[in-house]
């Protein structure tokens, strides 16, 4: 993939003043998913923050996460794959683990779209199934996020409802609370 052509047009955007192989040569010497987070993912969120918002800040993380466990964190997001980028930032600056990310399917319009969030740590919520499909894609929803957390030692991030909180209606919905519940304590 570091020939990909998409992987050029990244590269020169981000970074136009390197040449459009440059991401494809830092590519090559990854050798797992943590690398590729911590080296090349970084670094493209970095300049993104630099070219679109000039800083990005936060504040509280001491008090609210701890990286000798593992956590499950659900938030509201307005955009679930820039919001999710920017909490790996900061527990990459934090020297913490990023999170493996719940995302829809509806989401995954083209084959790269799928092969990006796969490398990312993220994992399928399956949308628009019938009551007894969606069921059982529950149930393995959760009981993989139990084990993602008590037995890979990952952090998992979920949104607390399905879409964005367009309407500042940021509560959680009761699905969720129930499908995590699904697959253990």
């Amino acid at each position: 993939y570091a020939d990909h052509p998409l992987l050029f047009q990244v590269s020169k955007y981000i970074f136009p003043e390197k040449p459009p192989t440059f991401l494809g040569s830092l590519l090559k010497n990854v050798k797992s998913i943590d690398e590729f987070q911590s080296q090349i993912v970084i670094m493209v969120l970095e300049r993104i923050i630099q070219k679109t918002a000039g800083t990005f800040t936060y504040s509280g993380i001491e008090n609210l996460l701890n990286n000798n466990g593992k956590f499950l964190m659900m938030t509201n997001h307005r955009d679930i794959v820039l919001d999710s980028a920017l909490l790996s930032v900061v527990l990459i600056e934090n020297g913490m683990n990023t999170v493996e990310i719940a995302i829809g399917d509806n989401l995954l319009i083209y084959p790269w779209i799928k092969k990006i969030v796969r490398i990312n740590k993220s994992f399928i919520v399956k949308r628009g199934l019938g009551l007894r499909e969606q069921l059982k894609s529950s149930m393995l929803m959760s009981s993989y996020m139990h084990y993602a957390i008590t037995q890979k030692h990952e952090n998992i991030w979920i949104a607390q409802r399905q879409g964005r909180a367009k309407d500042s209606n940021d509560r959680t919905q009761d699905s969720i609370l129930k499908m995590m519940v699904m697959g253990g304590e």
